[in-house]
């Protein structure tokens, strides 16, 4: 067991979403926080588009691959982030749910892409400031 908090995005598809938010986490968090993403019906890969713009950030998704949502991500996480999954994701009474409604990336080209990027760092920097880390510059 880690005494680092950790948080699992969740979407459908876990190819845009998620994937930029946990590479958010693990970037500005510095290591502070143990990072999952998943999705309730995973993609092949990550979405294009989501690639290109993380790497306008200086941040390398490429090598990420989507991964199917289980129980156990769910029950070893503190914090479980959803994002357009529904009711997919399995709840457990003690756990901290977040729904981060926002756009969907799929299908869309970078210029769509980099705002739906943005609002999900400036909502990662304020989900490490409340697991009480201050995020990296």
């Amino acid at each position: 067991m880690s005494d680092k908090p950790s948080v699992l995005f969740v979407c459908v598809h876990n190819a845009g979403r998620s994937q930029m938010a946990a590479a958010y986490l693990a970037h500005l968090g510095g290591g502070a926080v143990e990072v999952r993403s998943a999705g309730s019906q995973p993609a092949d890969e990550v979405n294009p588009a989501a690639v290109a713009a993380m790497a306008e950030e200086g941040i390398d998704i490429a090598a990420e691959t989507p991964k199917v949502l289980t129980t156990e991500a769910v029950e070893s996480s503190d914090v479980v982030v959803t994002m357009g999954c529904g009711d997919t994701c399995p709840y457990f009474p003690g756990k901290r749910y977040e729904d981060w409604v926002l756009d969907d990336p799929a299908g869309q080209g970078v210029e769509a892409v980099r705002p739906i990027r943005d609002e999900i760092r400036a909502r990662v920097e304020v989900l490490l400031r409340e697991l009480g880390v201050t995020p990296r510059a």
